[in-house]
């Protein structure tokens, strides 16, 4: 072996023996420094990460991880999976210009249309506002917005039927208390949801405040157009007269269903408010329900009336 390898082979030597005893030190420190802090080299994950990590899936949406929620979701989920391909098939719930006449309609219980609007809309009401009175039901402003914008929907729908349309037909009993049920469970679910919520932290991305706005801004579409349809009748004399007349003004010049679509933007301004899962599904499943109730209502209007215009879409305008 030359010197000049034995030279080379001591440095290295030398300087690997410096570099492990200069870490040992410092290692040696660091551990006493952690010893007398009681500090942790790396900290445990606390709890409340737990739900972030059940948030992260639904971005921007949370899920409160609970049996409860799971089960309440996905009937919902089914409920409003099944209801959409009913009314793309032509098996409409009966109520409005789809209550069937016939020897089988005439064995159902009817009641007059205004009394079951009132049937279908007031529990959901009344759930919303006793849940204000109940201790821990509603608690921070998420919560508080939620609630009040579900029992100022309802209480809208509740003051239009008495105020606004008008009404000349019946309703089978059975349509208006199927259809109540469902609005009260959808009502009561997504406060309940929200409370079980409660604990986990806020989302990164806020659309409370957004949703308000949407919200509003579904609303006053729904109301405005509703007072659109109620002019119909108008001339009617009395107000009682089933006149079928094709809607005119504001978005009916574009699609059948503009109330339909004002309403939709209502239940997504719910979801935005909330920012659950349970309340996003409830808006999916909406939509998708009455865009298979416009689909059929774009379809009656066009066989009852031959100059009714190929241009008007059933729900989205110049779309669909």
């Amino acid at each position: 072996m030359s010197p000049n390898s034995c030279t080379v082979k001591r440095c290295a030597t030398l300087l690997t023996t410096r570099l492990h005893f200069s870490f040992a030190a410092r290692r040696s420190s660091l551990s006493v420094f952690l010893e007398d802090t009681h500090t942790p080299l790396v900290d445990p994950i606390p709890d409340c990460f737990e739900g972030a990590r059940q948030a992260e899936m639904w971005p921007p949406f949370l899920y409160a991880p609970s049996s409860l929620v799971a089960a309440l979701t996905a009937a919902c989920a089914a409920v409003l999976a099944i209801l959409p391909l009913y009314e793309f098939r032509g098996g409409n719930i009966a109520y409005s210009k789809f209550v069937r006449v016939g020897a089988g309609a005439r064995l159902r219980l009817l009641l007059p249309s205004r009394i079951g609007m009132l049937v279908i809309y007031s529990p959901a009401l009344a759930a919303a506002l006793v849940s204000f009175a109940v201790p821990g039901a509603v608690g921070g402003a998420r919560a508080g917005l939620l609630c009040a914008a579900v029992a100022a929907h309802f209480l809208k729908r509740v003051l239009e039927v008495l105020f606004v349309h008008r009404y000349s037909g019946s309703m089978p009993l059975g349509t208006a208390l199927f259809i109540s049920s469902y609005y009260l469970f959808n009502a009561v679910a997504m406060i309940y949801v929200q409370r079980l919520s409660r604990g986990l932290p806020e989302p990164a991305v806020d659309l409370l405040c957004p949703g308000v706005l949407v919200f509003a801004v579904g609303a006053a579409g729904n109301f405005y157009h509703h007072l659109l349809l109620s002019r119909l009748r108008a001339g009617g004399g009395g107000g009682g007269d089933k006149v079928c007349k094709i809607p005119r003004g504001g978005l009916f010049e574009l699609v059948a269903c503009p109330h339909y679509l004002f309403e939709i933007v209502a239940f997504f301004g719910f979801a935005m408010i909330s920012q659950t899962v349970y309340a996003l599904v409830v808006a999916v499943g909406s939509a998708g329900y009455l865009a298979g109730r416009s689909y059929a209502t774009r379809k009656w209007y066009a066989s009852k009336f031959e100059e009714f215009p190929a241009r008007i879409k059933a729900l989205v305008p110049y779309v669909w």
